[in-house]
């Protein structure tokens, strides 16, 4: 039976989550014209589920999202008309009939209204949610372009909950959009066109806004500077080192208790910051496994980890210890 995933219930409050898929066999299945629907479609299921993506990073054979799904709240019907069309965008006359047909029922506010009201309800505010509907309705439009049968995607989506302000995020964030860098694509990530920083740098005002949640910094310049701070240790150009280290560089490090810098940590592939269930400061990893035992009476009741020291992790500390290789 798989363990329930860690979540924040909605009707609580907000909460992040670090989100990772891989293709079925880890195949190299996404070119870029693929990346580029998976990008538009990921934007408009999140406008749909009311989740803002903070960051991205697409590559050929996973995918990552950085996600905050807020408190739910309310939605009035002229909102849920609206993410409705962006989910099932059309044009022509049957697109118009069936506008026209929901307009039609909510306006006469019987229980069929009502019952589509809590259909579309169900689908926001929840991160597995918007997962799902990423994954399938991406899988539809990737067979369909590439006359292709069956499952798309290699297994269940990981998530780990984040903390929603301060180092975690941040960290969590940069390790994402350096994806590219790890994988030798580029040095810099804003010439990666598939992550959020390079969509930011490039003026998606949604991206912008991602960034500006992760920093806590209002103005685009201000967040860029404090950003690139976060993904090269200077707010200026990358430095000449700026590829991704070797597993076996950083293990060599760790054996002879060495440091290094957070910023040339992140070059490495490090599942603290996908695999950890539950990142952030102590108090919010003890806080969120009781309220996961409290919930499931699952989850033991020594469960926390804090990261080791090699690097200015700060405070932040994991749901348990990983098993096998934390790194590669």
């Amino acid at each position: 039976m798989r363990e329930p995933r860690i979540k924040v219930p909605p009707e609580t409050g907000a909460a992040i989550y670090h989100c990772l898929s891989k293709a079925v066999g880890a195949e190299w299945l996404f070119d870029d014209p693929a990346k580029e629907v998976f990008r538009r479609w990921m934007w408009a299921v999140a406008d749909f589920c009311g989740v803002e993506v903070l960051t991205y990073a697409l590559l050929s054979n996973h995918f990552h999202i950085l996600g905050l799904v807020p408190q739910k709240s309310e939605i009035a019907d002229a909102e849920l008309l609206r993410r409705f069309e962006v989910l099932h965008p059309g044009s022509g006359r049957q697109q118009s009939r069936r506008l026209k047909s929901i307009h039609a029922m909510l306006a006469r506010n019987g229980p069929e209204a009502e019952g589509w009201r809590r259909q579309q309800r169900a689908l926001m505010g929840d991160i597995s949610q918007y997962m799902k509907l990423l994954k399938q309705g991406f899988s539809i439009r990737y067979n369909r372009t590439h006359g292709r049968l069956g499952t798309l995607w290699a297994e269940r989506f990981k998530s780990e909950l984040v903390e929603l302000s301060g180092h975690a995020v941040e960290t969590v964030a940069a390790y994402i959009d350096l994806n590219c860098v790890r994988a030798g694509l580029v040095s810099d990530p804003k010439d990666y066109r598939f992550c959020g920083y390079a969509d930011a740098v490039a003026g998606n005002l949604r991206a912008q806004r991602g960034l500006a949640s992760v920093t806590g910094i209002a103005g685009w310049a201000e967040v860029q500077a404090a950003y690139r701070q976060l993904l090269f240790g200077t707010a200026a150009a990358p430095r000449e080192r700026a590829a991704s280290i070797m597993p076996q560089e950083l293990q060599k490090v760790i054996a002879a208790d060495g440091h290094l810098p957070l910023a040339e940590v992140l070059r490495c592939r490090i599942r603290y910051l996908s695999d950890g269930a539950v990142l952030g400061g102590r108090a919010f990893v003890q806080q969120q496994l009781a309220a996961y035992r409290a919930r499931t009476g699952r989850g033991g009741s020594g469960d926390l980890w804090p990261l080791p020291s090699f690097t200015d992790w700060g405070e932040l500390a994991i749901r348990h210890r990983l098993r096998g290789s934390a790194f590669g």
